[in-house]
């Protein structure tokens, strides 16, 4: 079959257009700060934070696989120190920078934003492991915490955490210092 000169760059344009309307969907999911409501599992909801975090900040993706484990709040204690996220003063999250693993303290739930927040805050850790230097692991607290805030601020959220302290936190500073 030939096609006319017109005819063809008309088709041309059809099956363009298709092909764009076909994907408009996924890239107006990716844009939506509630598409991460629809993820059916933990993988989708990972994916889909890890779009957001790579449209709002300069944060370069972690190559490697992030492992999420759940935990229970009295088996914090059995883990290395790491840096964690907070929510009222009670830990939430943490990441191991040594295995890779986001830990999420139970009750943890996918629905609910503000757990979502904190498996944020932890993917940014993720990040930040292959980032660049940081004087301390403390330093990293601050930015993860800010990409928190503008996540949670985006659904007309506030994010509840002591501000002082992840500024001392940040700072690298010892602790005890005492005059002699």
């Amino acid at each position: 079959m030939v096609f006319q000169p017109r005819a063809s760059v008309r088709l041309a344009r059809y099956l363009l257009l298709c092909l764009v309307a076909s994907l408009a969907p996924f890239a107006a999911r990716a844009a939506d700060p509630m598409a991460w409501r629809d993820a059916r599992n933990i993988s989708e909801l990972i994916a889909n934070l890890d779009l957001w975090i790579d449209k709002r900040t300069g944060l370069p993706r972690n190559e490697r696989a992030i492992s999420v484990r759940w935990i229970e709040r009295y088996s914090l204690a059995q883990l290395p120190e790491s840096q964690h996220a907070a929510y009222g003063g009670d830990p939430r999250g943490l990441y191991d920078p040594e295995t890779e693993t986001i830990w999420l303290v139970h009750p943890w739930d996918r629905r609910d934003p503000r757990d979502v927040s904190v498996l944020l805050h932890e993917l940014v850790h993720h990040r930040q492991a292959v980032a660049g230097h940081w004087y301390c692991p403390g330093a990293q607290e601050l930015p993860a915490y800010r990409t928190q805030q503008a996540w949670l601020a985006e659904l007309g959220l506030e994010i509840d955490v002591n501000w002082i302290a992840v500024v001392l936190e940040s700072g690298c500073t010892p602790r005890d210092i005492h005059p002699d």
